[in-house]
């Protein structure tokens, strides 16, 4: 990474996607924040964390190959304001310099009909998705921007529903697509401090979230159906790729499926 230390924060690093980049990143030496609002869940990443540092060392012997990145387990929800200031104050006092936010923290809400999502439904699902979304942004930019040298990284994980949607998910997809515009946005406003931002769209990660999939989702026809799932560690591995550039080269978009999920042809 150009000039930038390597040190990331990770939101919905508990679980999932989360937890998966967050394990690739301190694989490959990143000093790494886990944010999440359970805190026994960010403990597990962390003690994953260390187990697979524990483990890469012992292979590596006298190689000199580079140990596995520290960890910080900071609760935090991102709805709050308060609780993100706090988040990157921590990795400002605990880590330094801030090279990277996987702005990755989600939620679908409940797959009804739109007239039956009630209004704290779907405010649910926004002040997760798209303000916490926001809020963290703004943090890592200001600290980005404040920081001496200027600069770092922001992936947003959007979604394959950033693009097309499925049956009864207004409130996640419309999050989704203003995700696209949060980022696009931030790659704009951050080209004068050396500020990257880029997205990821995923389709199918095999996580607890998507754990319906195999056994059976709504299609847009009606009809339901069990959809293909790939191992979350190719998510994982493609944050880590978008990360490690220099900062004068940036994936501005990023699609990773399930090879036969049913998304080119969708609806």
């Amino acid at each position: 990474m150009s000039e930038i230390q390597k040190v990331a924060v990770v939101t919905g690093a508990g679980s999932g996607v989360g937890r998966a980049v967050a394990l690739a990143l301190t694989g490959a030496g990143w000093s790494v924040a886990l944010a999440g609002r359970r805190a026994e869940a960010l403990e597990e990443t962390a003690r994953l964390a260390a187990a697979q540092s524990d483990g890469d060392a012992g292979a590596a012997g006298d190689t000199g190959a580079l140990p596995g990145g520290r960890t910080l387990v900071v609760p935090a929800d991102v709805t709050r304001p308060e609780d993100v200031d706090r988040l990157f104050a921590s990795v400002r006092n605990g880590f330094g310099p801030l090279g990277l936010l996987f702005n990755n923290a989600g939620m679908f809400g409940p797959p009804v009909p739109l007239e039956d999502l009630t209004y704290e439904q779907w405010r649910s699902v926004v002040d997760v998705n798209l303000t916490g979304a926001f809020l963290c942004a703004q943090g890592a930019f200001r600290a980005m921007k404040e920081q001496d040298p200027q600069g770092g990284r922001i992936i947003n994980n959007g979604s394959i529903s950033a693009h097309v949607p499925r049956p009864n998910s207004v409130a996640y997809t419309s999050t989704k697509h203003a995700v696209t515009g949060l980022t696009k946005s931030l790659s704009l406003d951050g080209r004068a401090y050396r500020i990257a931002c880029g997205q990821i769209d995923i389709g199918n990660a095999a996580t607890e979230m998507t754990a319906r999939m195999t056994t059976g989702v709504q299609q847009a026809d009606g009809t339901t159906a069990v959809e293909p799932v790939m191992d979350v560690t190719d998510v994982a591995r493609t944050v880590l790729h978008m990360a490690g550039l220099p900062l004068e080269a940036n994936v501005q978009f990023a699609t990773v499926m399930a090879t036969a999920m049913p998304y080119i042809g969708r609806g």
